[in-house]
């Protein structure tokens, strides 16, 4: 598998050490971006490969006056296109959108990239309106998983782009978005590092919604380093992840729903996994969580998304509704029929099973699980639609607990080298993000310790 040529924390020593410059970065990824042996054409559907040449040019500039507006300063990264980008349209994935007209301003987070020094390299593929954790998209093609490329698997969704371009040296880091694990299962799947916020925590303005009970910007990159930099400036909250011991740690490993039919690659990276962190000292404990049994039941009728997307959608699909991805959009019908008592039940059921869920996990420093059970299957495979459907629902099973939660996740990478990329979910309540991406660090580094 391609490895990224730089994690965030080695490029920004180049720069510092005048090794290399942000143009010389820059130049790098948009050349990978254009190579057309690579899946540039397929994680892109929009390069801005003029403007990002000029902020290079300007943070380089900048540094050889002495001055770095942050640990992003110089780097380039992506946005997946459901966020605004001032002068281009937002297509959000589809082809409905194709001729709105150009955003009038940057998105919130994009705003923070560009004050923060980062070089916006183009905005990144992704599943129609980020509806499907599969990262299949018959209108703009589907990006490749780097793992196997010849075998042509499925990247992951609905942030398929972002991970893709992470993982290709496209880009040393994205911004993506995480309704259900939009940003956790491509960053499993391809085999480097997502992150999902607690959701408010992030700025919300100018991107295309799926579920805004639900959503989240999310952060992909190679580490958990490059996860943390994103995050600090998306969050305006620029400390540095504050560093942990696992022999200080007490995790929860969930045994109800979440191990439950996993590959044989999956099962056994994720066991291993565990014995390398008790092995650290962390103290894991098994348990039992009969409240995520629930999770089916109470979403039986599409959930949130359904809700909630179908409200946004309405007026378009009845004008531009043959346009939509046939299988996106018989998600976004299932919200048609939902009426306004059991959206606001919904609201009731979730305050409930969330004050459960905290009473069963909230004494640990975190939950351990697999981010999705399966590996990528082939594209070829989801072409069936009961299979497509039914690893749809698997990849979006874990993950989506989070968000229900309204919680913080990080997915690592947590398979040998050369195996099947795998993805090991750390798991918290709302609010605890700063210490998860500290436990998450020092996972990486006893994980890594066995390569």
């Amino acid at each position: 598998m391609h490895s990224p040529t730089f994690t965030t924390t080695s490029a920004r020593a180049a720069l510092d050490a005048r090794h290399s410059s942000s143009l010389a970065l820059t130049e790098a990824a948009l050349d990978r971006i254009a190579d057309p042996a690579g899946e540039g054409a397929h994680a892109f559907t929009q390069v801005f490969a003029e403007r990002a040449v000029r902020l290079a040019q300007s943070s380089d500039s900048l540094r050889d006056a002495g001055l770095r507006r942050s640990p992003l300063e110089g780097l380039p990264v992506s946005v997946k296109d459901l966020f605004d980008v001032a002068g281009k349209p937002t297509t959000a994935g589809s082809t409905v959108l194709r001729d709105a007209p150009a955003a009038a301003q940057d998105a919130g987070a994009v705003q923070r990239l560009l004050a923060a020094g980062a070089v916006l390299v183009g905005k990144t593929n992704m599943t129609e309106f980020a509806y499907s954790g599969l990262g299949i998209n018959p209108h703009y093609g589907t990006p490749a998983n780097p793992w196997q490329r010849h075998e042509q698997r499925i990247p992951g969704g609905s942030s398929s782009g972002a991970a893709v371009a992470v993982a290709d040296g496209m880009c040393l880091a994205s911004v993506g978005s995480d309704t259900g694990g939009s940003a956790r299962i491509p960053a499993a799947l391809c085999g480097i590092t997502g992150f999902k916020p607690t959701a408010r925590r992030m700025p919300s303005t100018g991107l295309v919604p799926l579920s805004p009970t639900l959503d989240a910007v999310g952060v992909l990159a190679a580490d958990v380093a490059g996860c943390a930099a994103m995050d600090a400036v998306l969050s305006g909250s620029l400390g540095a992840t504050r560093p942990a011991r696992l022999a200080q740690a007490r995790f929860a490993v969930p045994t109800t729903l979440v191990q439950d039919g996993m590959d044989a690659e999956v099962a056994a990276a994720f066991q291993h996994a565990l014995q390398r962190l008790s092995a650290a000292g962390a103290q894991l404990v098994e348990l039992a969580v009969p409240e995520f049994d629930e999770l089916a039941g109470i979403n039986a009728a599409g959930g949130f998304s359904a809700a909630e997307s179908w409200a946004w959608h309405a007026d378009l699909v009845e004008r531009r509704g043959a346009g939509y991805d046939p299988r996106v959009l018989s998600r976004i019908l299932r919200g048609r029929d939902f009426s306004a008592r059991a959206y606001i039940g919904l609201f009731a059921q979730r305050a409930d099973w969330q004050r459960r869920v905290a009473a069963r996990l909230g004494e640990f420093d975190g939950w351990l699980m697999p981010t999705v059970p399966l590996v990528a299957p082939r594209i070829a495979e989801l072409a069936d639609e009961a299979r497509y459907f039914s690893v749809n629902g698997a990849m979006l099973r874990n993950p989506s607990i989070v968000n229900f939660i309204d919680g913080c996740a990080i997915s690592l990478p947590c398979h040998p080298p050369g195996g099947a990329p795998v993805g090991l979910s750390l798991a918290g309540p709302a609010m605890a993000d700063a210490a998860l991406l500290g436990w998450a660090a020092a996972i990486e580094t006893t994980l890594n310790f066995q390569h």
